[in-house]
């Protein structure tokens, strides 16, 4: 049996904390077989999203080529990160052009925030919402029916433009510590369903 694909861990603003479940994830993959990696901005309490596009490209750089193409695993600002950086068509020109593997093999994006809502953080006004569709398959995006910082029919639009498959989780707000989802297990057996090899 093959192990699952490495991960790329893409956080909101101000990171992740030690008891959110992405830190909890990583944490996981690192004691298993260490095929996880978090992206690195150095902007992540004033988010610049060229900073961002960079830190995922350099995030997904780092990983061993041999292990096979990552699954991004983002939420909240993280999606509208890793969500411009799956649309960007320069990335799909590039590989049809080689011929070679796709960067990625798909990703789990969970909570989008909306940034014309009034909770939007103002230090991350740069970021958009999704505008392009995904020039990779295998995107599922998680929508959360009384997430504060997005209503579920903004983020419903998001997955259309993106072309990402949706999975409704009724109301687990945030998805994140506040909303007290812990390790989020269902979260975590959905990505299995999404990093298996082919």
């Amino acid at each position: 049996m093959q192990r699952p694909r490495p991960w790329v861990i893409v956080p909101g603003i101000w990171n992740s904390d030690p008891e959110h479940w992405q830190s909890r994830w990583q944490a996981d993959r690192e004691a298993a077989d260490g095929r996880v990696v978090r992206i690195a901005p150095a902007s992540w309490s004033h988010p610049d999203p060229e900073d961002w596009q960079a830190a995922i490209t350099s995030a997904v750089a780092s990983l061993d080529p041999a292990d096979g193409p990552p699954v991004l695993v983002a939420h909240s600002l993280g999606v509208l990160a890793a969500a411009r950086w799956l649309s960007d068509p320069a990335r799909g020109d590039r590989e049809r052009r080689t011929g070679g593997a796709a960067p990625v093999a798909g990703a789990l994006l969970v909570a989008p925030p909306d940034p014309e809502a009034p909770g939007f953080p103002p230090e991350a006004s740069g970021f958009t919402a999704p505008a392009h569709r995904s020039v990779f398959g295998n995107v599922h995006l998680v929508v959360s029916d009384d997430d504060p910082y997005c209503a579920a029919d903004r983020a419903l639009a998001f997955a259309s433009t993106l072309g990402a498959t949706v999975h409704r989780i009724g109301a687990a707000q945030h998805v994140n510590v506040a909303a007290g989802v812990g390790e989020w297990e269902a979260g975590r057996a959905l990505l299995g369903t999404i990093d298996r090899p082919d």
